[in-house]
């Protein structure tokens, strides 16, 4: 898997699911770059600088998630006997332009923290991405039923 893959997949999810990455998560949980650090070894300034990428892209992304659902909501009103075919096909294409301007911020933001790390930062999370991984890969084969064939 590609690091640029994992990091992206990590920090739109971080992202678009916590309300401020860069702070302390509530209930004492490190935040997710501290975490990060603590895997590959940022340094300071490279913390202070993802921090400043996800905090400035993080309020952009998380207005679109707004609009994505307000529009979801409105497509599901739609979905009636006396339906309109032309107002359901205007939401859902504003719908789709949302959601890909989601996924273009998403990658430049992916792309600027990547450009943060060194290589070997690069090298050191994509071998520990292999690892978690396998170790996935392995927890779904043990939990599947046994002797069913």
């Amino acid at each position: 898997m590609k690091l640029a893959k994992f990091i992206g997949s990590a920090l739109v999810a971080l992202s678009l699911s916590a309300p401020a990455l860069a702070q302390q998560a509530p209930g004492g949980q490190p935040d997710q770059v501290a975490q990060l650090a603590q895997m590959v070894g940022l340094s300071e300034e490279q913390q202070t600088e993802i921090r400043g990428i996800i905090d400035d892209m993080q309020g952009e992304i998380g207005e679109l998630r707004q609009d994505a659902r307000s529009l979801q909501e409105d497509l599901q009103e739609q979905i009636k006997p006396d339906y309109d075919e032309s107002a359901i096909r205007d939401n859902a294409a504003k719908l789709g332009d949302v959601t890909g301007e989601i996924a273009a911020l998403s990658a430049l933001m992916q792309a600027k923290v990547d450009a943060v790390f060194t290589q070997e930062q690069r090298d050191e999370l994509d071998h520990r991405m292999k690892q978690m991984q396998q170790q996935m890969q392995q927890q779904r084969q043990m939990m599947q039923p046994q002797g069913q064939q």
